[in-house]
């Protein structure tokens, strides 16, 4: 032990008599230790962000979409072959039971006058279950009830987007909007949601009665979407397999044949989501791992160039007793001291850079510690690989020759 701290003290002579080129050769280490954490932070904070954002779009939810028409042979897109209708939604409601709500989604757009002003957005007819579906609490006022769904009532909900815009100074809750010149009364204010993964404003919106919106606003009697509740996130699949069996009942769809509707579950779309946030992850890490690698070849390259500088040294080391295991650890703790202290101050440069980001830039940053302890163990392997070659060179050094070179 004591033979070894001797080693290390000699070590760390040769590294500090040479200041600012060891500096410079652990600049590589130092720039790929903070890109790695800093890029795959970066990654990470996104994936955490779409995580987020999707969970704020409601629990445990369902989704039924209208499928897709053929015109010569070429799809029209989803949505192209909708055949949903409110009975649809009232079957699925009679006849389900893993569901927790059930609501029909019927959207419409339209230029609203109301408090200050007027202002372009997006009308949804909605049930009675549509927040609890959503997980999305009022801010104040009252949801409307399915008396008020019977009756096909002249209400609305508002989000905090169109409540700031239209009634900034007043309170919205029983003022009056015009939606295409019919009146609505106000009666809620959503809670604020912000954006959806899509960059979508999801409190740029009006709720109001699904019989409402779609008998006296849009006309016809076709659903948008349908939107499901599962009882629990253990019974996601089982309730997806019943909505399916309910919707093929309800369009009298025979074995066999061609379902004209889709059914997406919410932890679908985070895996999905969240799986191309993880490859874009692997992806930075990956670019950002090669600058560590180019840190190495550096280090490798320096202490080639301390060997030739220091061989008639070596030699006398050599020749008044010092074995070549001690000249091949002398080296090999220089190149390891190089990269540690690269990899220290590569790690506390990419917190001071995720700190600086988090504060000038919408950009999520998740560091773990996890990624930190990776990096920097990456950092001392290479400076343990890149520097054995040149830590053996000079343990090979034959004693005579080394003495004599000038």
């Amino acid at each position: 032990m004591r033979q070894f701290n001797n080693i290390f003290r000699v070590a760390i002579r040769s590294i500090l008599k040479n200041r600012m080129r060891s500096l410079l050769t652990s600049l590589g280490i130092i720039i790929g230790v903070s890109a790695v954490i800093v890029m795959v932070a970066i990654g990470s904070g996104s994936q955490k962000q779409i995580e987020n954002q999707l969970g704020s779009m409601g629990t445990n939810m369902l989704v039924v979409f209208p499928s897709w028409s053929q015109a010569g042979g070429v799809s029209r897109g989803a949505g192209s072959r909708n055949r949903f209708t409110l009975k649809d939604v009232e079957l699925i409601e009679q006849k389900q039971t893993l569901l927790s709500g059930v609501s029909p989604m019927i959207n419409s757009n339209a230029q609203i006058v109301g408090g200050s002003g007027n202002w372009a957005t997006s009308i949804n007819g909605v049930s009675a279950d549509y927040l609890d579906i959503r997980s999305w609490p009022l801010a104040s006022g009252q949801f409307f009830t399915s008396a008020d769904l019977r009756s096909r009532k002249k209400v609305a909900v508002i989000g905090k987007t169109i409540a700031d815009q239209l009634f900034a100074d007043t309170d919205p809750i029983g003022q009056q909007i015009r939606i295409r010149n019919t009146p609505f009364v106000i009666v809620g204010v959503l809670s604020s949601k912000g954006q959806n993964p899509m960059g979508r404003d999801q409190d740029d919106i009006i709720l109001a009665p699904s019989t409402t919106v779609l008998y006296r606003l849009k006309g016809g009697e076709h659903v948008d979407m349908i939107y499901t509740s599962a009882i629990n996130a253990d019974q996601m699949t089982v309730a997806q397999e019943e909505v399916e069996t309910l919707m093929r009942e309800a369009h009298n769809i025979k074995p066999g044949q061609d379902d004209d509707f889709m059914v997406r579950n919410q932890a679908e779309l985070i895996e999905t989501a969240t799986a191309t946030a993880k490859v874009m992850t692997t992806l930075l890490g990956s670019i950002a791992g090669v600058s560590l690698i180019v840190g190495g070849i550096g280090i490798m390259n320096i202490m080639l160039v301390s060997v030739t500088e220091r061989t008639r040294e070596i030699g006398i080391r050599l020749s008044v007793g010092a074995r070549s295991s001690d000249i091949l650890t002398q080296f090999l703790v220089e190149a390891i001291v190089l990269s540690c202290t690269g990899g220290i101050i590569g790690v506390a440069l990419a917190f001071g850079i995720a700190a600086v980001m988090e504060k000038l830039s919408p950009v999520a940053v998740l560091i773990e510690p996890s990624i930190v302890m990776l990096a920097f163990s990456f950092a001392a392997l290479i400076g343990i690989f890149f520097g054995f070659y040149p830590a053996r060179k000079a343990a090979m050094l034959n004693p005579i020759d080394a003495v004599r070179h000038q």
